[in-house]
């Protein structure tokens, strides 16, 4: 009996884990969701949602005593994968939220859409996914792809990766990242249908289990 990769949720009050969670075990995974830090040195990879202000979820994610755990195990080289403002978490900052710093473990700033003719602010719907290296999270997958998207702030291009997907809304952006052990989406893969599943499926094929089919 093949024992199924886990992966440790972060429940700290400011993420749809529930949602979540249904996804990451129909990408086959085996879920445990946590709002104690002190679970987060014996998991083999973390989940980090993230739902609402950047300051709010920063300061959230704090007070429930994540930050000092969740640095060591990025920096030890634990699996980490970000979803939403789950990903913009691991910059230095956002302009959503001056003087609120991130985690810092990928240098640079988050920055808010522009509003513009024909484009409101934020981007509610279907976008189009193009690769740009190999990511784990996106490797063999047929692009563009489209997922589903609900944010007014990105991770701009300046921000240096190994690998991703870029979206454009305006400008190019982000949308997915993949950069040593960390891994991020921008967009909500338990909205994104087969699309959602196939990334999630890929963090667990790729990354979790050394690329096992």
């Amino acid at each position: 009996m093949t024992v199924k990769s886990e992966v440790l949720l972060l429940d700290y009050g400011a993420g749809n884990v529930r949602s979540a969670a249904r996804a990451l075990e129909r990408a086959g995974m085996t879920v445990r969701v946590s709002g104690d830090p002190a679970d987060v040195p014996h998991a083999p990879a973390l989940v980090v949602p993230g739902q609402g202000h950047f300051r709010q979820v920063m300061e959230a994610f704090d007070r429930h005593g994540f930050h000092g755990p969740v640095m060591d195990a990025a920096q030890g080289g634990v699996p980490l994968l970000g979803i939403c403002v789950g990903m913009q978490m691991l910059l230095s900052g956002s302009e959503e939220a001056p003087g609120t710093p991130g985690l810092g473990l990928i240098p640079g700033t988050v920055r808010r859409f522009e509003v513009a003719p024909g484009q409101k602010v934020p981007q509610m719907g279907w976008n189009s996914l193009d690769k740009v290296g190999d990511s784990p999270l996106l490797r063999d997958l047929a692009c563009p792809a489209y997922a589903y998207f609900v944010h007014s702030y990105y991770v701009p291009l300046d921000v240096e990766v190994d690998a991703g997907a870029l979206t454009e809304y305006g400008v190019p952006f982000w949308s997915a990242l993949s950069q040593a052990n960390l891994h991020a989406a921008q967009f909500h893969p338990e909205k994104s249908g087969a699309v959602g599943l196939a990334i999630l499926t890929r963090f667990r094929r790729y990354v979790l289990e050394g690329g096992a089919a």
